[in-house]
């Protein structure tokens, strides 16, 4: 990085095994290089393969006189243990190096599910909607789930639930069975994930009448990313 040059900016997804997954994740990196042109941009991931973020961050070239050398943003809806733990010790020991907050709670991505469930035909009637993220022990990326619940339902002018892909109550098939039980059907699970892979066929499997696509590929995504890392900059 030659002095003046603006600080790298890291990508960092959670990992997949799912080919389509990465497939999606590379796409959405590749949106944010097309928006940044020639910025040193680097995608770096927190579990499943690498490059390992901590790796990534490591490398960075330093700048004169403590200047930030760069800024990873987390490609994660909620600051859960990824963001608060993990991308945390990964720049523990460069306090040049920025974090930002997880995409979500966002306006823009509650556009985005919006969007999802027009595409499978659901608008603002009758049944019942479930959100469905992938879930976490961290009571704070829940509470970010939650709010994303809150906006998604103010949105609709209707309620919304909350159900997890995994980890915290209730599993998705759980809260699709109760609003049956409850006469709410059609029951639709809007799938609160960033890509295809294990957490999206789990919602696919839950029993609802419909079932959304992920988030991803979306340019707003890629335009949020951009968003956050201009802001830490700000």
């Amino acid at each position: 990085m030659t002095e003046g040059a603006a600080p790298v900016l890291v990508v960092c997804a959670h990992g997949t095994r799912d080919p389509a997954g990465r497939a999606a994740v590379r796409a959405c990196v590749a949106d944010v290089v097309a928006r940044l042109p020639g910025l040193d941009v680097r995608e770096a991931y927190v579990d499943v393969h690498g490059p390992e973020v901590a790796g990534v961050v490591a490398d960075l070239p330093r700048r004169p006189g403590g200047a930030v050398a760069g800024v990873v943003v987390p490609l994660l809806l909620a600051a859960g243990y990824h963001v608060r733990v993990d991308l945390a010790a990964a720049v523990q020991e460069r306090p040049d190096v920025v974090v930002t907050g997880a995409l979500g709670p966002d306006d823009v991505l509650v556009d985005v599910l919006v969007d999802r469930m027009a595409a499978v035909g659901v608008g603002a009637g009758a049944g019942a909607v479930v959100l469905a993220p992938a879930g976490s022990s961290d009571e704070r990326a829940q509470a970010d789930s939650r709010e994303t619940a809150r906006r998604l339902g103010e949105r609709l002018g209707r309620d919304v639930r909350l159900a997890f892909a995994a980890g915290p109550r209730p599993p998705v098939a759980c809260a699709v069975t109760r609003a049956r039980i409850e006469g709410s059907t059609p029951v639709t699970v809007v799938s609160y994930l960033l890509a295809p892979g294990f957490f999206q066929r789990r919602l696919e499997a839950s029993g609802a009448a419909t079932v959304t696509g992920p988030l991803l590929p979306d340019p707003r995504v890629a335009d949020l990313v951009v968003a956050r890392y201009r802001a830490a900059l700000a």
